[in-house]
């Protein structure tokens, strides 16, 4: 490391060098939460909900999402480290449920990475229409090709050696690229303001409660993202309370994006002619300035949100399995850093050989990706949220650089809030009620499998270490002496 960086490596001695400013974690968080769905999703919301119905599905989304970055803001506030739900969780409720809950949101987490390798090639495919060739094999009614896979693999090798290289190299690439996003957006803006049918927008509302309901079953999973600013706390020389603002400032961000895109999109072209249309988005934009130029602009944008957020969730996801190895939690391989970049790199090999093999399940694989995703971060924000609560009890007196709700009762009162919304968002997947949410099997095995890894790691670990402020020093005591036997 450099003189600079051996004076900015984190006050815990973990290594970690602290080389991110404001506008760094802002982005990371903001670019998180804008992939690729806004590209290839948007005419199924409009078809499904309704234009109205598909905005007030996301500000509903957003609402819940406010209430959780809420929580998370004083949080990572008062626990400025790497891992966000690991510290929070084993101090309000001890290492089990910290392990199920983090090792929970790191499969969400891995679920977005793995999104984003299939949507690469899928985007790749409408600049470059003879990409497809050397048939491989068909899953589901899709066809899987040997050329077509490998754009994606070949990206998420890039990406994971971009985040190898370092979080500064890692979020230059996230500021450079959330820039040009935004400017997609108020490009769209523009195009509906001048070009778009108010006429275009009926029906406002369709499908009824089902139809909204779909809607908001995948905001969790469009709108995780705020959270990786928490995961790589170590790494932001901020102080606490400016880094749980940003938490919140972030959400705020999305909700507005996604908000002019479903609205302007709306205005491009009736809603009989969406069905016709594989990525509406950018086709609206294209009719609404009657150019094919302006389409591919937005399949720009739609790898621009590809690249931010699939950056964004390999450093959180990896900084999760980093800090939950370092506690003892699950094997120690994962706890590695580089010895000259300082990043865990063998948390980002595991990610990057997982996202690297997903474009050989072809195209079919974007919508079980997103729907085993979406169930395990709600899992994770519940428990993130009880923790809260449970913290604001029995520690009155910890130090909160950022106490939400002033000094009285208003911020247990956003906390149960919260806890009960992601409550009720994850009982909407279960099959149990005529509106919840239809997951197709395959995304149910993959959610099994995933967090069936989880409960084996969690009942391996040592018993009799209590939830509170030394509990991850308890547990790596006690985890060292197991293995020296």
């Amino acid at each position: 490391m450099s003189q600079q960086q051996q004076t900015e490596v984190d006050d815990r001695g973990h290594g970690f060098v602290k080389a991110l400013g404001s506008v760094d974690a802002l982005f990371i968080g903001f670019g998180a939460m804008i992939g690729f769905g806004w590209v290839v999703l948007t005419g199924e919301w409009l078809s499904g909900a309704g234009t109205m119905g598909a905005i007030l599905a996301f500000v509903v989304g957003g609402i819940i999402m406010c209430f959780v970055g809420t929580v998370y803001s004083e949080m990572v506030a008062a626990m400025p480290h790497a891992g966000g739900e690991h510290n929070y969780l084993i101090r309000a409720m001890g290492p089990r449920v910290s392990l199920f809950g983090s090792w929970a949101i790191t499969g969400g987490y891995i679920s977005v990475v793995m999104f984003e390798a299939v949507a690469v090639p899928k985007t790749a495919l409408y600049l470059f229409p003879n990409l497809e060739h050397i048939k491989l094999w068909t899953i589901a009614d899709s066809d899987v090709y040997l050329t077509w896979a490998l754009v994606g693999t070949v990206t998420a090798i890039i990406i994971a050696w971009i985040n190898i290289r370092g979080v500064k190299l890692a979020s230059l690439v996230q500021t450079f690229v959330v820039s040009f996003l935004i400017i997609v957006a108020f490009l769209l803006l523009a195009g509906g303001l001048t070009g778009g049918e108010a006429a275009n927008a009926e029906p406002l509302f369709t499908g009824g409660g089902a139809g909204f309901i779909a809607v908001v079953a995948v905001v969790p999973f469009l709108f995780v993202g705020f959270d990786v600013i928490p995961q790589s706390a170590e790494e932001i020389k901020l102080p606490p309370a400016k880094i749980g603002k940003l938490v919140v400032v972030s959400v705020f961000m999305a909700i507005a994006f996604y908000v002019i895109i479903i609205w302007m999109t709306s205005l491009a072209m009736p809603a009989s002619e969406l069905a016709t249309h594989d990525l509406v988005t950018a086709d609206a934009l294209a009719a609404m300035f009657n150019s094919a130029f302006w389409g591919k602009l937005v399949i720009a944008g739609g790898l621009a949100g590809i690249i931010t957020s699939w950056n964004a969730f390999l450093m959180g996801s990896s900084r999760l399995m980093w800090a939950m190895a370092v506690a003892g939690m699950i094997p120690a391989w994962f706890g590695k850093l580089h010895p000259k970049y300082r990043t865990p790199v063998n948390s980002i090999i595991f990610i990057g050989i997982l996202s690297a093999l997903a474009p050989f399940l072809g195209s079919a694989a974007l919508g079980w990706i997103v729907d085993a995703g979406s169930p395990a971060i709600v899992i994770a924000y519940f428990l993130v949220s009880v923790g809260f609560i449970i913290l604001r009890k029995r520690e009155p007196a910890m130090d909160r650089p950022l106490r939400i709700g002033g000094k009285g009762n208003g911020g247990m009162i956003i906390g149960i809030i919260s806890a009960v919304l992601t409550l009720a968002l994850f009982i909407l997947y279960l099959p149990i009620t005529p509106y919840s949410a239809q997951l197709a099997w395959q995304s149910w095995a993959m959610f099994g499998l995933w967090l069936a890894v989880g409960i084996v790691f969690m009942f391996r670990l040592p018993t009799g270490v209590k939830a509170g402020p030394n509990a991850e020093n308890e547990l790596l005591a006690k985890v060292k002496s197991l293995r020296k036997k």
